[in-house]
C-alpha cells in the first residue's frame, strides 16, 4: 500500500533536477503536500505564500506568464473551493501552463470533517474551460502523470489522494491523456473508477466472478479529456455501466460518463459517490464503507443493476 503523494514528490524532484523552469507554489502546507524535500533540495524555486489560496493562484499564472512550470499545490478542498473565480480567470480563460496539485482529496482528511472534505473538487474543475483533469489510480501512474505533466500544454488539475493504495499498474506505464486503461476484461458488465476507488472495482469484478459475472475494469483517470470511444463500447458491449468515486455523484466522473450515454447509446448505469451531502465526521474508511464505496458496494451496484434490466 502506497502514498500517491509519495510517487508525486519524489518524481517532482527528480524532474526539477534536469529542468531549471520547474518550480512550486504552496499555501503553507509542505508538510502535507510532502514538499519539504524540494524546499531542501531547490529553495530558489519553492515559493510559500502562506493561507492564501487565491493570490497562490495569481502567483502560479505571473509564474507560468514568465516561462516557468509553475507546480501550485495544497490541499484539494482549500486549492479549489477557496480560488475558484482566479482558477476561472487566471487559469482557465488566460489558459495559463500551470499545473494545480490537489492532494488529500475526498475523503481523505476523514476526521477533520466536511471543512477538509473535498468532494466538489473534479466538478468545479470539469467546468472550467481549458482546464485538464487527471486523477491517478496508484503510485505507478501518479509517477507517470507527473512526467506527462511537465510536457502537457496549458492548466490542468492532478488529484492526489493520502490514502494508501496498492500499486495496480506495471512499472513503466506511460500515460496517455484522453485514454481509458482496461485493467480486467469483461462482456457482462462494465465497472469505470478513477483514484482511490480503481483497486476496490478490480475487488468488485473477482467477487462478481465467482457469482458467474464477468466485469469489464476500466481506469478513467484521464476525466477531462475522457474516452468517448471506451465509454460507447463499454454501454454498447456490456449489460451496463457502473460508474464510483470519492467524490459527490453531481459533476464528477458518474457526470462526465451519463452525458456520454445519453448522448450516444443509452444505456443502464448505476453512479456511485456521495449521494449530495456533507460527509459525517470520522475515518475515511468508514466513510468509504458509509457510503458503500468499498469492493461490495460496487459489487451489490452491479448485481442490482444487471437485475433490473
Amino acid at each position: 500500500m502506497v502514498d500517491c503523494r509519495d510517487a508525486y514528490s519524489k518524481t517532482l524532484e527528480e524532474m526539477a533536477s534536469t529542468d531549471e523552469r520547474i518550480v512550486v507554489v504552496v499555501n503553507d502546507s509542505v508538510g502535507s503536500t510532502k514538499l519539504k524535500g524540494f524546499f531542501s533540495k531547490y529553495p530558489q524555486r519553492s515559493i510559500n505564500v502562506g493561507i492564501a489560496e487565491q493570490n497562490m493562484m495569481g502567483v502560479g499564472a505571473g509564474l507560468a506568464n514568465g516561462g516557468k512550470i509553475p507546480y501550485v499545490c495544497g490541499p484539494a478542498c482549500f486549492l479549489t473551493a477557496r480560488a475558484m473565480e482566479q482558477v476561472k480567470i487566471d487559469l482557465g480563460y488566460s489558459n495559463s501552463n500551470v499545473r494545480l496539485l490537489g492532494v488529500s482529496t475526498g475523503m481523505a482528511y476523514g476526521e477533520l470533517g466536511s471543512t477538509h472534505h473535498s468532494l466538489e473538487d473534479v466538478g468545479w474543475m470539469r467546468i472550467i474551460p481549458n482546464m485538464t483533469i487527471i486523477v491517478p489510480a496508484d503510485s505507478i501512474e501518479t509517477q507517470a502523470v507527473m512526467r506527462y505533466s511537465a510536457v502537457h500544454e496549458g492548466p490542468m488539475f492532478l488529484r492526489i489522494s493520502r490514502m494508501p493504495v496498492p500499486d495496480l499498474l506495471p512499472a513503466g506505464t506511460k500515460f496517455e491523456l484522453g485514454k481509458a486503461v482496461c485493467l480486467r476484461e469483461g462482456s457482462d458488465i462494465t465497472l469505470m473508477a478513477n483514484g482511490v476507488m480503481v483497486c476496490r472495482a478490480l475487488q468488485a469484478a473477482e467477487k462478481l466472478q465467482k457469482s458467474g459475472i464477468s466485469a469489464r475494469v476500466l481506469n478513467m483517470s484521464s476525466v477531462k479529456p475522457i474516452d468517448r470511444e471506451a465509454i460507447i463500447d463499454a454501454a454498447q458491449s456490456t449489460g451496463g455501466i457502473v460508474t464510483a468515486e470519492e467524490h459527490s455523484i453531481y459533476g464528477g466522473l458518474g457526470g462526465a460518463v451519463a452525458e456520454i450515454v445519453a448522448q450516444t447509446h443509452p444505456a443502464k448505469m448505476r453512479i456511485l459517490g456521495v449521494p449530495g451531502v456533507f460527509a459525517p465526521t470520522g475515518s475515511a474508511e468508514f466513510l468509504l464503507e458509509h457510503f458503500g464505496l468499498t469492493a461490495e458496494g460496487i459489487r451489490s451496484a452491479a448485481v442490482q443493476l444487471l437485475e433490473s434490466r
